[in-house]
């Protein structure tokens, strides 16, 4: 891989990592108030933030171990993006908040199960 690939995918790489490590960490500070916004239970929420944290370890760590590493973390990241999808932003394609859809549409969660599935395919090879 010349530098040029290799800085690239980093960038993605750091990109994804700061994304989930930052919303997976600030959700345990308000899991009361997220279990009751999307009328799930405070373990499934400590859930989906202990996933979304270790998932972006997971990558952050793939890119000094093993290709698995790297794959285990996009993985574990893709069903919290679907869901993410599927349960709070589905119907709506800008990522803009409306009155209908206070947490955004879908636009940004598209774009970030984009980016985990090609990280999911291409391992640590750019």
């Amino acid at each position: 891989m010349n530098k040029i690939g290799y800085a690239a995918y980093w960038l993605l790489r750091l990109v994804l990592i700061s994304v989930f490590l930052y919303h997976g960490l600030t959700k345990f500070s308000k899991v009361q108030d997220l279990a009751k916004m999307m009328n799930m239970s405070t373990t499934a929420v400590i859930t989906l933030a202990l996933v979304e944290a270790i998932g972006a370890i997971f990558i952050f760590l793939g890119g000094f171990l093993k290709d698995w590493v790297t794959r285990l973390g996009a993985l574990l990241l893709i069903p919290v993006m679907v869901g993410a999808i599927f349960m709070v932003h589905w119907g709506q394609w800008s990522f803009a908040p409306t009155e209908q859809y206070p947490m955004g549409g879908m636009e940004f969660q598209v774009m970030l199960l984009a980016v985990l599935l090609y990280v999911l395919a291409k391992g640590n090879k750019s």
